[in-house]
């Protein structure tokens, strides 16, 4: 699994000239896995693949790219979700980098590469995983194959996660109204 969750966090990454260099080895490590998003990126080329990754995951809610969104949406409970992320992460011996933010998939992934309980971790946010899943799908992004590849490494959704998914599909993510009037 570690292969798969550490090629998913770099080929997740925005695609800039260290991206492009790393391919090849990814190509070399985990091919089967993710072959044939590999061969759209490479029809694609650096120009329109940071085009279509701005497009997608900067301007699209649907496709955000911090799990915590899903879950938390842009509350006041959101920061405390990625503090006790980090908190977690800290426990387990991680460190992130300062510019990083503990929801951040690349990050998440990467900790599942390194750390047995990542996968966990992913596991807590399949909700999220498979509504992005779905966004990219409808876009016809090539990043839907890595997130697809994600999602089927992980064990089946439960009864519940199923749930959790059309319920945040049909309600989008939480809001709250702050300073409203009366």
């Amino acid at each position: 699994m570690a292969v798969i969750w550490q090629a998913a966090a770099h080929l997740l990454a925005y695609p800039d000239e260290r991206f492009w260099r790393r391919l090849p080895l990814i190509k070399e490590a985990a091919e089967p896995h993710y072959g044939p998003f590999l061969s759209r990126v490479a029809a694609l080329g650096p120009g329109e693949l940071a085009a279509h990754y701005v497009e997608t995951f900067d301007l699209q809610r649907r496709c955000c790219l911090y799990l915590t969104y899903y879950t938390d949406g842009d509350t006041r409970r959101r920061g405390l979700s990625l503090a006790a992320l980090k908190a977690r992460y800290r426990t387990a011996g991680w460190e992130l980098m300062e510019d990083e933010l503990p929801d951040y998939l690349p990050v998440m992934l990467e900790f599942a590469a390194l750390d047995p309980s990542g996968q966990a971790l992913l596991e807590e946010h399949r909700a999220g995983l498979e509504l992005l899943l779905a966004a990219l799908a409808e876009r016809d992004s090539p990043y839907e194959l890595v997130i697809g590849t994600v999602c089927a490494a992980l064990p089946p959704a439960t009864a519940a996660q199923r749930e959790a998914v059309m319920k945040l599909a049909a309600g989008g993510p939480p809001a709250e109204t702050v300073g409203g009037y009366l």
